[in-house]
This record gives structure tokens, C-alpha cells and sequence, in this order.
């Protein structure tokens, strides 16, 4: 995407202003991400259902101030540092986090220009950088100087690569299905493809990819390392897990991360199943327009089934967490792409 991009807008600039303005725009998708989410789910739905009134009241209507309050007190906390830490290590393990969730928003497009760089293996990208997290927990467990902290990092890092797998089977079901590893290629796919002679929705890959979409969801809660897979955060027996020894700034960059990671997962699982930013008979100037809203309704609908999940499931056994992906979510993960590769082959 270069300067023409923005001419939709009816704007013509050069292509360095443009690098620069969506640059500037990813930058504030992912606190805007995690506040949005954080806000929605965490304080309000969360709230409703579990009847807690607590954040129902700061600052008068449904409690709105609840999570700038929030905020200002992590702000305003003192920077403390434990005596046996590795220091530098200890102040990057957070900017690690934050960084792999910023590099996934620059392939998710949200409109049929409007993508920071449409590369040809977008998915295999978006999938990749997002396993780079795994590094900063492993840093922040390690390098804490601390017993519970150090068991959170080699938890997480366990986790994640258990069910990277099933994510990426997941994610291969479509690609196939789609014949492209575009994301933007993917959306013009469920756009343009039929299901059963049937064109005017298209065929949204949830239709056919109904098992896909459910490991893709599973396996993103636990990479979230999101209840019921929080073992590597688990209060009851680490106390608070590999960010135990952080506070005020360097743990809010923490929960900017998980929260931030929560919306990319959502708009990822939206664009590969839920035809992401596209509507049936809108393309064109019309999509760039609306593409935006569109995608962030969708993105919505799937983080709500994930914090759902998380509000509503008992934590699972570490033996648990593993048996499941690797005697379950893994095989299943393999015959949904055998089925898909057998149907693509035939129709």
C-alpha cells in the first residue's frame, strides 16, 4: 500500500506521511484495544455476571471511571525492582510483550486499502510475531529473581508452544480452504466463494470451518494464558506468576499486552472466519469507509465468547492443560484439515 491508499479519503500524500500516519494509527489501536476490552468485558460484563457491584459506581454512570482510575494508580505506583534482579533484562521483558502484539496489528486489514503492509504470507507472519511474547515472559520469569515467578515463565513458555499447535492447524484449515495466506486475499475469498450454490452471504469460513473456529478460539485463550488455561498466573500457587515481582508502569505494559494480544487474536479469528472487514454487496471506496466498523463489530462478537469462557471455567490442572491440547485439540486439529484437503480436492 503506498500514497494512494489515502486517496479514498479523498487525501494525497506522499508515502512517507502515509508509513507515518499508519504507523501512528497501530500505535494507538493497542492501548485503545485494551481499553476498550478491558473496560467492556473485564468491568462491565464480567460485572453483570458475577453481580459484582464494586465497579458499577466510580465516577456516577455504570462506573466509567473505574478503569482511568485504574490506570492512574498504576501510573503513579513506584518503579520497584527486586535486589537480585538482572536489571536490564527485568525492564524489557515488558516492552517484549507489547512489541509482538503491536507487530501483528500491521498486517490485519481493515478495509480493502486500508492495511499497513498486505504481505502474501500475512497469516504465517501474524502467527509467528505473535509467538515472540513466549520470549518476553520467559524473560520476565527468569530474570526476577524469583522461584514463583521463574515456574510462571517455564509454565507459559510449556503452554504456548502446546497449543501454537492446534492454533496454527486451525489457521491452515482456512488457508487452504482460501487457497492464499493473504489476509486480505481471505477476506476477498469468503467474499466472492459460495457454499452450496449459495453466493449471496458468500461463504464465511465459520460455515465450513465451524471446528476450525473452535480450536482457533480455544487455543487463543490459553495462549492468552486467559482462565481456564491461567496456570502460568495462577494466584493460588504462584502468587501472580511471572509478573509477580512488577508494578506500577511495568505491569500495566503486562496487562496493555494481554488485552492488546486479546483484540489481535479477536480481529485475526473475525478476518480468517467471519469475512473480517467485508459485508456482502460492499466493496470498493464503500468498504474502506466502513470496513473499520465493521471489523471492530465482529472482532466484539469473538472476544466476547473468549472473556465469556474466562468468566465462566474453573482453571484447569497443569496435566490437564497439556493432555488437552496434545490428546485432543491437536488430533482433532488434524482430521479438520485432512476433511478440508479432501473437499477441496473434490468440489
Amino acid at each position: 500500500m503506498n500514497a494512494v491508499a489515502l486517496t479514498t479519503l479523498g487525501i494525497e500524500i506522499g508515502w512517507g506521511a502515509a508509513l507515518a500516519i499508519k504507523t501512528l494509527v497501530i500505535l494507538l489501536i493497542i492501548p485503545a484495544g485494551a481499553l476498550i476490552l478491558g473496560y467492556v468485558f473485564l468491568l462491565k460484563m464480567m460485572s453483570h455476571m458475577q453481580s459484582r457491584l464494586g465497579p458499577m459506581d466510580p465516577g456516577g454512570f455504570h462506573g466509567w471511571f473505574q478503569l482511568i482510575g485504574d490506570g492512574l494508580k498504576f501510573v503513579q505506583k513506584e518503579d520497584l525492582m527486586p535486589d537480585g534482579a538482572d536489571r536490564k533484562v527485568f525492564a524489557g521483558a515488558p516492552a517484549v510483550v507489547l512489541i509482538s502484539t503491536f507487530l501483528v496489528f500491521l498486517v490485519i486489514p481493515m478495509g480493502p486499502d486500508l492495511v499497513v503492509k498486505d504481505l502474501d504470507i500475512g497469516v504465517f507472519y501474524a502467527l509467528a510475531v505473535s509467538s515472540l511474547s513466549v520470549i518476553g515472559i520467559l524473560m520476565a520469569g527468569w530474570s526476577s529473581a524469583n522461584k514463583y515467578a521463574l515456574l510462571g515463565g517455564l509454565r507459559a513458555a510449556g503452554q504456548l508452544i502446546a497449543y501454537e499447535l492446534p492454533l496454527l492447524l486451525a489457521v491452515i484449515g482456512v488457508v487452504i480452504q482460501a487457497g492464499t495466506m493473504s489476509l486480505n486475499g481471505i477476506v476477498v475469498a469468503q467474499q466472492q466463494q459460495s457454499i452450496f450454490g449459495i453466493d449471496w452471504i458468500g461463504n464465511p469460513y465459520i460455515l465450513t470451518q465451524f471446528v476450525g473456529f473452535l480450536i482457533f478460539l480455544i487455543a487463543a485463550q490459553a495462549e492468552l494464558t486467559q482462565t481456564p488455561f491461567d496456570m502460568p498466573v495462577a494466584e493460588s500457587e504462584l502468587v501472580g506468576g511471572y509478573h509477580v515481582e512488577y508494578t506500577g508502569f511495568r505491569f500495566l505494559f503486562f496487562f496493555m499486552g494481554e488485552y492488546g494480544t486479546a483484540f489481535a487474536f479477536s480481529a485475526i479469528a473475525a478476518t480468517l472466519f467471519l469475512g473480517g472487514y467485508a459485508l456482502p454487496w460492499v466493496d470498493g471506496d464503500l468498504a474502506n469507509w466502513i470496513g473499520p466498523l465493521v471489523l471492530f463489530a465482529k472482532l466484539m462478537l469473538v472476544a466476547f465468547l473468549m472473556f465469556w469462557a474466562r468468566f465462566t471455567f474453573p482453571r484447569l490442572r497443569e496435566d490437564q492443560l497439556q493432555a488437552f491440547a496434545w490428546k485432543f485439540l491437536i488430533p482433532l486439529g488434524l482430521a479438520n484439515l485432512l476433511v478440508t484437503a479432501l473437499f477441496k480436492v473434490a468440489f
